[in-house]
């Protein structure tokens, strides 16, 4: 028995049209907590994620896109749906930044995915200006725990905001990249394209 598909096929463009309509619905009726999409970077591929409250995952592909979403559907809500419109701003920030036109970001993020010391790191990363770097250490004095170097690796290591909460601009006491959740050929592109000291 054929599938419906062959009898009465659907053109790409209704059924991206139909698709768009139906995640407009869910998230009319409440039905969509956490919107997502992907975009191509100099980085690679990036997953983009939202809730009502702001950006709320960047993710590497390198990390499983499948696994991200899978985390965001039990960390938030299991109503998780690609809604790429609703993510416009977001790709369109990051457009302008990776294009060398936009030095930070001007989006409402949800910090909801880390607590305590590290997300007091993290929201402190933005401010590392465009084309600074500071160290782990610097960084752990900054945020009122100078002896939580560590805790600020930890902090930067898992940052769910990537690129746009700018751990790639925490470095090494001696210089040297440290690691990254996009690996070190992303943060050095990162550093590079921002002409980081």
């Amino acid at each position: 028995m054929s599938e419906t598909t062959d009898l009465f096929p659907i053109e790409d463009g209704a059924m991206a049209d139909l698709r768009s309509r139906l995640t407009e619905q869910a998230g009319e009726s409440g039905l969509l907590d956490v919107a997502h999409r992907t975009i191509d970077s100099p980085v690679g591929r990036l997953l983009l994620a939202t809730t009502e409250r702001g950006l709320v995952r960047v993710a590497f592909e390198r990390e499983g896109f499948d696994e991200v979403l899978a985390s965001l559907a039990t960390r938030i809500s299991p109503r998780v749906l690609e809604a790429p419109r609703r993510l416009d701003a977001v790709a369109a920030e990051l457009e302008e930044y990776f294009a060398g036109t936009r030095h930070s970001f001007d989006l409402p993020l949800d910090h909801s995915l880390s607590s305590g010391f590290r997300q007091r790191v993290q929201r402190h990363l933005p401010d590392i200006g465009y084309g600074h770097t500071r160290s782990y250490a610097e960084v752990a004095e900054l945020v009122g725990n100078p002896k939580a170097v560590r805790a600020v690796g930890t902090a930067c290591a898992t940052n769910p905001l990537p690129v746009v909460v700018p751990c790639h601009r925490v470095l090494r006491s001696d210089g040297s990249l440290g690691g990254y959740i996009g690996g070190p050929e992303a943060k050095t592109t990162l550093l590079q394209l921002e002409h980081a000291a």
